[in-house]
């Protein structure tokens, strides 16, 4: 028979590792309607985004799906890989860009936590959001609890220093 000391620990070991699988994202806030709430920037991030000199209104355009390009495209709570158009201050296009959507309230929300270089090198953490402009954010009204059904397929990234 399992003893509870061990299987106490199994959980506590399983715990500790869980922080390392979970997104950036993993203890944000949500707001009432479900969208999410502010949200500070990693010292990390702020540290290299001002080495790489990536101030705040910093922006390019990015696929907002790298995974899906005919129109229209479908996002889903959760994570997502777009691609820079641009580039982004120093971070070349097409690199990658990771981040978190949430499909509640009338547009989608998309917060990026960390750039991928396609030519090689490091993930560069990072805090950026794709904002609503020509309304590529905006929901189509046939799109389903849980999900953002989208014209577009690209939209604009700005750099941030906190999410709010």
């Amino acid at each position: 028979m399992i003893s509870t000391q061990l299987v106490r620990s199994s959980c506590a070991v399983l715990l500790l590792m869980l922080p390392g699988c979970v997104t950036s994202a993993g203890g944000v806030s949500l707001r009432a309607d479900g969208t999410p709430g502010p949200e500070e920037c990693s010292e990390e991030a702020r540290k290299v985004m001002n080495y790489l000199r990536l101030f705040v209104g910093e922006a390019a355009v990015v696929q907002i799906d790298a995974n899906q390009s005919a129109r229209p495209i479908t996002l889903y709570d959760g994570p997502i890989e777009s691609q820079l158009e641009g580039d982004l201050g120093l971070i070349e296009a097409p690199s990658r860009l990771y981040g978190v959507v949430w499909t509640q309230g009338e547009q989608v929300v998309i917060r990026y936590y960390e750039a991928h270089p396609m030519n090689g090198g490091n993930k560069i953490p990072l805090c950026a959001v794709a904002r609503l402009g020509m309304g590529q954010l905006r929901k189509r009204p046939d799109s389903k609890p849980g999900t953002a059904v989208l014209g577009a397929t690209t939209a604009a990234v700005f750099i941030v220093d906190a999410f709010r």
